[in-house]
């Protein structure tokens, strides 16, 4: 796996983690999130955050949740395997009564009970989409809070990542909806313990298989 000193011991640190999960020493319940990936959230603490996201064909997104959006904390994200495509979005506020406006802006508030509140702003905006950036096995992207983009799956074969969120102080959650502006809401769904083990045995395989290539 194509990786710098530093990043080899945070690999192998998230390995050791993996593997307690899979042993059953260490319980923790895969979340399925509403734009269709599933989240291993290894660590919270304070503001600081580290999850595996795993994306896979076929998963299915919900039709609610908006692929485009904008977090409230600084993202670091390293693909362990597979390839994946994050797609930049450049927005321009659409001031009342001109035409042009793409989207609504939605403010995103995240429940304990894994119940996500989507709810529109009079924020009107004209969105268009970059060049996607596509990364694969070993390389590293970085995201600074508040910057709208979309992630997805790069090719038919699956792909995780490693990813390590900061919460900045003043910043939102946001997505971009339709203009209509109704509210919504999406939930997020845990998995249960043999669903979690398998899905984590599977990961450390691929992992295995991505430094021996």
């Amino acid at each position: 796996m194509r990786s710098g000193a530093p990043m080899d011991r945070e690999l192998e640190s998230t390995l050791v983690t993996l593997e307690e999960i899979a042993s059953g020493t260490r319980e923790l319940h895969a979340v399925r999130h509403p734009l269709g990936f599933l989240c291993l959230p290894l660590l919270r603490e304070g503001p600081r955050g580290i999850c595996v996201h795993l994306f896979e064909i076929g998963n299915r997104a919900d039709p609610d949740a908006s692929p485009m959006h904008a977090h409230s904390w600084e993202l670091r994200s390293r693909v362990l395997y597979g390839r994946v495509a994050n797609l930049p979005v450049r927005t321009s506020p659409v001031r009342d009564g001109e035409e042009g406006a793409t989207h609504r802006v939605f403010e995103v508030f995240s429940g304990s009970d894994g119940v996500d509140e989507i709810r529109p702003t009079s924020l009107l905006v004209r969105s268009e989409p970059g060049p996607a950036h596509i990364s694969a096995g070993g390389e590293t992207y970085t995201l600074a809070a508040g910057e709208f983009h979309a992630t997805a799956l790069e090719g038919v074969e699956p792909a995780a990542t490693l990813v390590h969120g900061m919460s900045i102080p003043g910043q939102l959650d946001l997505s971009l909806g339709p203009l209509d502006g109704r509210p919504r809401r999406t939930t997020r769904r845990l998995c249960d313990t043999a669903q979690t083990v398998r899905s984590v045995h599977t990961v450390l395989r691929r992992i295995d298989a991505e430094q021996w290539a």
